[in-house]
């Protein structure tokens, strides 16, 4: 795929502009935030923003309708959320949000943070585009099925699969050797993209790609690859740590994190994760404490259900923020979930064309789209549920 204009990924200090005013995407990468940052998020929420934070699919975070871009800048600046004013946009890192906590094979929240480190110090990697994913899965499979650019997937205590374009590639490599790997595969890409800005922003849309890399790396294939099926692991609820503290996942409904939310996120003093299935993990907590911060945030509607039918429904921006959207799908998934019209399970549905909005009964896990491009959709087997006009949908059967 070759597209005719150049990678247009926002960011902080390149906003798009949207239906609804101007858009900045903040990277976290790892997802980890500090108390301090998620309070100064939550400020800039309220203060230059539209009062919420916008968490996507890929552990960052969004505020619609800026109002102060220089002020916003200045404030993620001076709490470490814009390191890098050459490479912020391409500090896109997911890690397993329970590495190091709660099982997986190997810690890989060390690993993330060096990888970010050596990717702002690289100046020939500001060039990736700002779609290129780095996933880091500490074996439990839950990010590599994200279908990253570049990657490792622990299968062992001290040895992952090098995985491109979501594939294992056979090469296996030690954690000491990771990040110079995982650096030396995005030069690669680089390399493969040329000189021609407006061609491919992600490693699978160059033909050949994963055997062309490969070749320029030290390491080669010693096994055969992996498969890895796509999964839909969100962590929920009460999550027993391996040191005896607690982490609580917590979903957040179409991924809309009120500002006052967010404060009170803050306030419990512990590290957060944001996860790419737009929920966030609250880490190293006693269990007494564990059991006010349901008890205060589940009525403020965080999702501590794992059962819930909130974590089956995910959608695009829709109307008003997207002038391409034909409806406001966030409000109407959010009536179909309110009326019981979605349903926990397997994906299941019937296909079906200009569906009203409210007639739309989906089973399992769907995507809401406000038009053909199906902006955020999960991988794995999901139900589309796309706008065909102001309030109608065409209901198409889960694929992959």
């Amino acid at each position: 795929m070759t597209r005719r204009s150049p990678d247009s990924c926002p960011g902080v200090l390149r906003l798009h502009e949207a239906a609804d005013g101007p858009l900045a995407r903040i990277r976290v990468p790892g997802g980890r935030l500090e108390p301090a940052q998620l309070q100064a998020l939550a400020d800039a929420a309220r203060d230059v923003g539209d009062g919420n934070l916008e968490l996507t699919s890929r552990g960052n975070i969004q505020l619609r309708q800026v109002r102060d871009a220089d002020e916003l800048a200045a404030r993620l600046d001076a709490v470490g959320l814009l390191p890098s004013r050459s490479h912020e946009r391409v500090r896109n890192i997911v890690a397993s949000p329970l590495s190091g906590r709660v099982g997986g094979w190997a810690d890989v929240t060390g690993l993330a943070s060096h990888l970010d480190e050596r990717l702002q110090a690289d100046p020939a990697l500001a060039e990736l585009p700002g779609r290129v994913l780095f996933t880091l899965d500490d074996g439990r499979g839950d990010v590599t099925t994200l279908r990253g650019d570049i990657g490792i997937h622990a299968v062992a205590d001290d040895e992952f699969a090098l995985v491109l374009a979501g594939v294992d590639t056979g090469v296996r490599v030690n954690a000491s050797e990771a990040v110079d790997v995982m650096l030396a595969a995005a030069h690669g890409f680089l390399d493969l993209r040329g000189d021609d800005a407006a061609g491919q922003w992600r490693l699978h849309e160059i033909d050949g790609a994963v055997e062309s890399i490969i070749e320029t790396l030290e390491h080669s294939p010693v096994t055969e690859p992996l498969k890895f099926g796509a999964t839909h692991q969100i962590p929920i609820g009460w999550l027993d740590q391996d040191n005896g503290l607690v982490s609580l996942g917590a979903g957040v409904p179409l991924g809309t994190l009120p500002a006052r939310t967010a404060e009170f996120l803050a306030a419990i003093d512990r590290p957060i994760f944001l996860t790419p299935w737009r929920s966030i993990v609250i880490t190293d907590l006693d269990e007494g404490p564990a059991e006010t911060v349901v008890r205060v945030l589940a009525p403020m509607g965080m999702v501590f259900d794992a059962n819930s039918p909130w974590l089956e429904v995910s959608a695009c921006a829709g109307q008003p923020g997207c002038a391409k959207a034909l409806s406001d799908v966030r409000g109407e998934a959010d009536a179909a979930v309110e009326s019981g019209r979605v349903q926990v399970g397997a994906p299941k549905s019937v296909a079906g064309e200009d569906i009203p909005a409210d007639e739309v009964e989906v089973a399992g896990r769907q995507h809401w789209s406000g038009c053909e491009r199906r902006c955020g959709r999960p991988p794995g087997p999901v139900t589309d549920v796309i706008a065909t006009g102001p309030s109608t949908y065409r209901v198409d059967p889960p694929t992959t």
